[in-house]
């Protein structure tokens, strides 16, 4: 039997997502007439993705410019008029009526031209809008318009995922949320810990990921159809390992045991749902004890009650021992696991 201190851990199925995930929509309508980015590979922010067909746009842009060059025109015109009129009004050349009309038409060109100069950075923007760019450094997934289709702002492109780090997304049921914050009831302390908190992921393959995560935030409500509180972890994912979509475990530990007393599980004898050892006492005579398991570790399994440190438990052969009978005790030598994580069961 061993006794020592003991990590606890927690475990939550979870789901990996990019850290920032746009969908490439274009701001204007028009025929899409080049895809300018290959699918799944790496997109640096500002590089093109997409061209739609600017011939429409740019005749807009021209005809805005023309007609600002029109209004600049008339603008100049009333303009040079009030510059005659006004001092011919002054020597009742000319009528204040006169003069008025030209002043208020020369206003009237000058809203115009600033109207026609407004249409012309509209077509300007609109013509920019047809070059469909990346907004962020990313992985870009597979197109989901093909060249010469009609596409407008409701169309979705393609979607592009910032990979590094990778968020992953995973829910704790509300008697885990009410029992963590009993446990740890001091706020200050508690987020003082939650920013410290070390977060392992294991894959779909049972592999542990080599690095670990940080957890970095708990959703604002429990979820009433499940009854779960959704929590994100933050992973490092150098090169784009990890993808989107990818299911994990993800594990934390959230309690140490002080001076836990484990036994190898097969010392451990399960008759109609009680659980009992055999401890071999001082005189080497066999004390058959029933015993309240914990969490197991590895290949060990935690004692709550029915032990004491110290003490022999045999762990081969206890389906042939019997209460009282003497024996000689050898010791254990199958290689104990008492380094692999334990996994604390979920409540509920």
């Amino acid at each position: 039997m061993i006794q020592k201190d003991t990590p606890i851990y927690s475990e939550w199925v979870g789901t990996l997502e990019g850290f920032i995930n746009p969908h490439i929509q274009p701001r204007v309508t028009g025929y899409l007439i080049s895809q300018n980015y290959r699918e799944g590979s790496f997109v640096k922010q500002g590089s093109l993705m997409f061209q739609v067909d600017p011939r429409p746009f740019q005749v807009v842009l021209e005809q805005a410019k023309a007609r600002l060059a029109q209004a600049q025109a008339a603008f100049s015109k009333t303009e040079l008029d009030v510059k005659r009129l006004t001092p011919l009004a002054r020597e009742s050349l000319v009528s204040r009526q006169e003069l008025d009309n030209a002043v208020h038409a020369n206003l009237g060109n000058k809203a115009g031209v600033a109207a026609a100069d407004a249409e012309v950075a509209q077509a300007e923007l609109n013509l920019a809008y047809t070059r469909i760019t990346s907004p962020i450094d990313g992985i870009g997934g597979i197109a989901q318009a093909q060249i010469g289709d009609l596409v407008g702002p409701n169309t979705t492109l393609a979607t592009i995922s910032a990979l590094d780090p990778i968020k992953v997304y995973f829910s704790v049921s509300e008697q885990e949320y009410l029992s963590y914050v009993r446990e740890h009831s001091d706020a200050a302390k508690r987020a003082a810990q939650e920013a410290h908190l070390e977060l392992e992921m294991i894959l779909a393959d049972a592999s542990l990921y080599p690095y670990k995560g940080k957890f970095s935030l708990a959703d604002r409500q429990v979820d009433v159809r499940t009854g779960a509180l959704r929590l994100l972890g933050l992973f490092p994912n150098p090169g784009n390992i990890l993808r989107p979509g990818l299911f994990a475990r993800v594990r934390a530990i959230t309690t140490l045991k002080k001076g836990a007393l484990l036994v190898p599980q097969r010392a451990v004898a399960e008759l109609q749902g009680a659980y009992q050892v055999a401890v071999v006492d001082k005189d080497n005579k066999i004390d058959v004890r029933q015993i309240k398991p914990g969490e197991r570790v590895g290949s060990l399994w935690i004692i709550e009650q029915g032990v004491k440190p110290g003490e022999q438990v045999v762990v081969e052969g206890i389906l042939r021992v019997k209460e009282g009978m003497t024996v000689i005790p050898r010791p254990f030598t199958a290689a104990a696991q008492a380094g692999t994580p334990v996994k604390k069961p979920n409540p509920g």
